[in-house]
């Protein structure tokens, strides 16, 4: 037994559910979701309740139940409160702006770098950090991920992007030649 999947996930007020087969379609005031989930699960809507349970009772149905659900608590979540992800820049003359869907970034290359956000997500920047706002966990992660491998930290000086909760090993460096 799942203890995830056994668990339901409570519907809150102004959040509309739709399932459709394996479809399901949760809007909100942050936006709107979709997702297709597997055959394996079934997905039963009661109330302000939605409870997730395998379909059948195979290995592959019990693995995908939990995932399931988290993916379906996930877009509720989302949809209701949305998700950040918070990098820090650390770095002489190291800058990020954003103008519109596009953050620009300069981190020590000859060039900025201009990063077009996809739809569904939206960055701000204070000082040396950058937050990256959004309905869908998945698209603000890899959005964060895609960011930080412009210029990831480098473990002498810490100059580079990192997360706001990443702990950098630093290196002591070379030391001078003893006589």
């Amino acid at each position: 037994m799942s203890r995830i999947g056994k668990a339901p996930i409570g519907i809150p007020d102004k959040v509309e559910v739709k399932i459709n087969g394996s479809e399901v379609t949760v809007k909100g005031p942050k936006g709107e979701l979709k997702y297709t989930f597997r055959k394996e699960v079934k997905i039963e809507k009661a109330d302000k309740v939605i409870n997730v349970s395998p379909a059948e009772e195979s290995t592959a149905a019990k693995a995908m139940w939990g995932m399931s659900r988290t993916v379906l608590g996930n877009m509720v979540t989302g949809v209701t409160t949305g998700f950040v992800k918070t990098l820090e820049f650390n770095g002489v003359g190291y800058k990020a702006a954003v103008a519109g869907s596009t953050l620009t970034l300069n981190l020590g290359y000859s060039h900025p770098i201009d990063y077009k956000l996809p739809k569904g997500v939206e960055a701000k920047v204070n000082k040396n950090t950058i937050e990256i706002h959004g309905s869908d966990k998945e698209l603000v992660g890899f959005v964060a991920a895609q960011v930080r491998s412009f210029r990831e930290p480098e473990p002498y000086k810490g100059k580079g992007l990192k997360y706001i909760d990443e702990k950098i090993i630093r290196k002591a460096g070379k030391t001078g030649a003893k006589k």
